[in-house]
């Protein structure tokens, strides 16, 4: 397995030779992931990650222009999420009791993916880059918006199978204002 340590690339010209039809399908791969994240369908959810995942959220710094390159904290450093497939796992299991507290009763989620754009092919991986906003509302009034940009790191096995290898995740914001990150990206 190849691992990559990406930072998305700021640039927008970068192209690979990918076709429509492929690029159909990779999308449909991502509507059906957040139709699965939409609908608690998390066992199915977790099926689309491989058993040696990483899912990974960075913490943003707002820092001066000079100091750009080092916006995000390092895979070495702390992190919002820094996660494997056993805490997914974890997480995704506490959300079915009834009993996590954060999630009674559970939010309502709606994750919307755009100007997906594959970086990267490199034997049977793809990177992936994905923007996304995800917006959750619980009980009356509470509303919560997130928006960034994911990297992913995708392996096609030889049967069809598509399968999430390394997840990072890239908020637009330096504060999250939200009472809790119980949700996934």
């Amino acid at each position: 397995m190849t691992t990559f340590l990406v930072t998305p690339p700021r640039e927008a010209n970068a192209t690979v030779d990918w076709t429509a039809d492929e690029q159909h399908r990779l999308e449909q791969f991502y509507y059906y992931e957040a139709a699965l994240l939409d609908s608690r369908k998390y066992d199915e959810w977790l099926a689309l990650f491989s058993d040696d995942c990483r899912y990974w959220m960075p913490i943003r710094q707002n820092l001066a222009t000079n100091d750009f390159d080092k916006e995000f904290t390092t895979r070495n450093d702390i992190a919002l999420f820094d996660d494997d497939k056993a805490i997914l796992t974890m997480r995704a299991e506490k959300l079915k009791t009834g009993y996590a507290w954060a999630e009674e009763p559970p939010s309502r989620t709606r994750h919307n993916y755009n100007n997906i754009r594959v970086l990267a092919i490199e034997d049977d991986e793809i990177i992936v880059e994905v923007n996304f906003s995800l917006y959750r509302s619980k009980h009356e009034s509470e509303v919560d918006w997130w928006v960034g940009r994911r990297v992913d790191v995708l392996r096609r096995d030889g049967h069809g199978k598509t399968e999430i290898i390394d997840r990072s995740i890239y908020l637009d914001q330096t504060v999250v204002t939200a009472k809790n990150l119980s949700v996934f990206f």
